[in-house]
């Protein structure tokens, strides 16, 4: 088994962000891979001419979203599991990943565009986002609700939500959960706050403007057992909604620099590099077995 190697300096955690009551806090942002991953010249081969000439991957994140995707405390530098799962793709195929951060609703189609080769922002792969591109999966989730610390609304199961204002990301699979529901809450409305972030949804919970954020399980954990947040939110219950998959999107006439991406994450489960970054992060529980396309080991 190859060993990642990790940087030693510490780092403050982000406003919003927290870790689980078992974690240890990790050390700084940068990630450390010399002599952990070793570069495959043949998948390096295979990857887009643009991408080999650039010398590397130009990956679009938001990052509010620890211990996922989010700031250090220079208020700069992206540190989480998506970053060093970036840098260590990047390593199994020779080129830099650069993570840059930018507006998740708005992602996909910067991504189709060209602007960027694609984005690793706990993006979840549905049906209705494989029209744009196809995904990479490399995590599986799911939903949990954040309420504010004591719980005062009394917020049990999903649909407590009805009758509630509750907030939301822009564009996340939980806004679309949140509509879903709100069609069915009948003479109990309920009324969905999109916010351009994650960080802002959990501002108007904590300030009691909403009565819950709806967001992935490993966020949410993180944040109700970090110390500078546990004062201030908790799980409404332990239960997670309509497990899904993380996938790093890519366009979807990009094929070549999807196979890639497959191929060095596969490298990184095998060798397992994969299995040490989700340790790190705590995020054991939500290992893949294997790279897949779009939920699938054959691809689209």
């Amino acid at each position: 088994m190859k060993v990642v190697h990790w940087a030693l300096a510490a780092v403050l955690l982000a406003a919003a962000g927290g870790c689980t009551a078992a974690a240890q806090q990790p050390s700084s942002g940068a990630l450390d891979i010399t002599g952990g991953v070793t570069a495959d010249q043949s998948l390096h081969d295979q990857l887009p001419e643009t991408v080999r000439a650039r010398g590397s991957i130009r990956l679009v994140t938001d990052a509010s979203y620890a211990p996922m995707e989010y700031f250090a405390a220079d208020g700069r530098t992206i540190i989480g599991f998506s970053p060093d799962l970036a840098a260590a793709l990047g390593e199994v195929l020779g080129v830099r990943a650069e993570m840059v951060t930018g507006s998740f609703s708005s992602a996909l189609d910067e991504v189709a565009a060209g602007e960027y080769d694609g984005v690793l922002s706990s993006m979840t792969d549905t049906t209705e986002r494989q029209v744009k591109a196809d995904f990479v999966n490399y995590l599986n989730t799911g939903t949990s609700i954040v309420v504010q610390r004591g719980n005062p609304r009394k917020i049990g199961v999903f649909e407590d939500l009805c009758g509630q204002t509750v907030g939301t990301e822009k564009g996340t699979y939980q806004e679309e959960m949140l509509k879903r529901l709100q069609a069915k809450c009948g003479d109990r409305p309920l009324v969905i706050d999109s916010e351009p972030t994650n960080a802002d949804a959990l501002v108007l919970l904590r300030t009691g403007r909403v009565s819950a954020v709806p967001i992935d399980f490993p966020p949410a954990s993180y944040l109700v057992s970090q110390d500078r947040t546990s004062a201030f939110y908790q799980l409404a219950s332990e239960a997670q909604y309509e497990p899904g998959l993380f996938g790093i999107a890519v366009a979807k006439d990009n094929v070549a620099l999807r196979d890639c991406l497959r191929g060095a994450l596969q490298r990184l489960i095998d060798s397992g590099v994969y299995a040490e970054l989700l340790s790190r992060w705590s995020l054991d529980s939500s290992a893949v077995l294997s790279a897949t396309v779009n939920g699938t080991s054959t691809g689209v």
